[in-house]
């Protein structure tokens, strides 16, 4: 290898590096910001209570008469429809209520980063919250022999669902400053996601809609690609849907976080 091809790696490498810590920063700098006021932990609480609720109370649990999780993951799509936009929503929209997003770009810094470092510690954030109901694996160990590998897989499928959720309600905290209207927007967004997939819709589609076009609507919806990992079935196609609107998500809010910059 000649001394320019050396050096110019070395470059290459020295700038990912840099990437790398400036995004492990800011996502540092977030998750400690989460955990600082209460509202993390009464995020927990919340979600935990609910968990249980609609797991043992609405999705009938003991009368399932099975060793699964499936009335506990099944309500997840619905738990998350307000509960991860409640994240996302002060991502950005508290930034530039207080200002601080310009500090925050004019520092060395590129937007993607930034993007990446808030986007990584909510998304963490999200996944202790969703670790902390280890008790039902192990209720439903103690209680029969469960599949593990489907419980695993639905763990996975909540997570990248949670991800995809909180990318959106990224993108829509980034269009305004108003925490509100931020939650409102993400909900709704969310909410089309879930009911383009929901069977009484997709039932109501038949009726009028050709097959192809119902199969088209229903591949957009989170419900359509969180069912294989029920199931226990890890599908490259639903993975690169959850990603792909995770992706798309974040690509947005780069564009507007750019827009802003330069009004």
């Amino acid at each position: 290898m000649s001394a320019d091809s050396q050096v110019m790696s070395s470059a290459v490498a020295g700038v990912h590096t840099n990437a790398l810590h400036n995004i492990v920063t800011i996502a540092k700098r977030e998750l400690a910001a989460y955990f600082a006021s209460p509202v993390a932990y009464v995020f927990i609480v919340i979600f935990l209570l609910l968990v249980g609720f609609f797991t043992f109370m609405v999705g009938g649990f003991f009368e399932r008469g099975e060793a699964s999780l499936a009335s506990f993951f099944m309500w997840h799509p619905w738990l998350y429809l307000f509960l991860v936009p409640a994240v996302g929503m002060r991502l950005w929209s508290e930034e530039r209520r207080l200002g601080t997003m310009e500090l925050l770009l004019t520092m060395p810094v590129s937007t993607w980063q930034a993007i990446v470092g808030k986007f990584a510690a909510s998304w963490l954030f999200l996944a202790i919250a969703l670790g902390l109901t280890f008790p039902m694996v192990i209720t439903v160990s103690y209680l029969g022999d469960p599949d593990l590998g489907a419980i695993f897989t639905g763990y996975l499928g909540s997570l990248l669902m949670a991800g995809a959720y909180l990318a959106i309600g990224c993108m829509t905290s980034a269009m305004t400053r108003n925490q509100v209207v931020s939650f409102i927007i993400s909900v709704v967004v969310c909410l089309l996601l879930i009911l383009c997939g929901w069977p009484p819709v997709t039932n109501m589609l038949v009726k009028w809609a050709s097959p192809w076009l119902v199969d088209i609507v229903s591949g957009f919806s989170v419900m359509t690609h969180f069912e294989s990992f029920q199931r226990g079935v890890v599908d490259s196609r639903d993975l690169y849907y959850f990603l792909a609107v995770i992706g798309f998500s974040l690509f947005t809010t780069g564009v507007i976080i750019r827009s802003h910059r330069a009004g």
